[in-house]
């Protein structure tokens, strides 16, 4: 009995951590500042045709209430092409569009960059199928390698 307990316990922290580390948010560090990954995320979406539809820096806004935040912009852009298909396998999916990257700096003042997962956006929405999927993962994969590469 003992060691079935065990082996439940290990098994229910194991599929702990995976459900944390599979919330969909795949995150990179990146080598530059705060601004100059910004700046490098949005040259690499414009090169790619892709429009950019905001920059919410929550930052700012906190500021405007008093409050502070360490550096915290979304950047928001995307492409019909690529879009419109996805929401043709799941018109719910248009919750989650357009794609979208976060650039942020850590409390150990390191900066990251991340974005939702497009398979596990497809997951939430039923449609793991979606040919589309893997075309927008590999892009998003791109933009953002080469935002933190030399």
């Amino acid at each position: 009995m003992h060691i079935v307990r065990i082996i439940l316990a290990l098994g229910f922290m194991a599929s702990a951590s995976l459900s944390s580390a599979a919330d969909g948010l795949i995150t990179l560090q990146s080598p530059y500042s705060a601004e100059q990954t910004l700046q490098r995320l949005e040259q690499q979406v414009v090169q790619r045709n892709l429009s950019i539809f905001a920059r919410i820096d929550h930052a700012a806004g906190a500021a405007k209430v008093g409050k502070t935040l360490r550096p915290t912009v979304l950047l928001l852009f995307g492409n019909p092409r690529g879009g419109t298909p996805f929401m043709q396998c799941a018109q719910t999916v248009g919750i989650d569009l357009p794609l979208k990257v976060l650039v942020w700096v850590d409390a150990t003042g390191q900066v990251r960059l991340g974005y939702n997962d497009p398979a596990f956006i497809a997951r939430r929405h039923g449609v793991e199928n979606c040919p589309v999927v893997d075309k927008l993962a590999k892009a998003l994969g791109a933009i953002t390698t080469a935002t933190i590469g030399e």
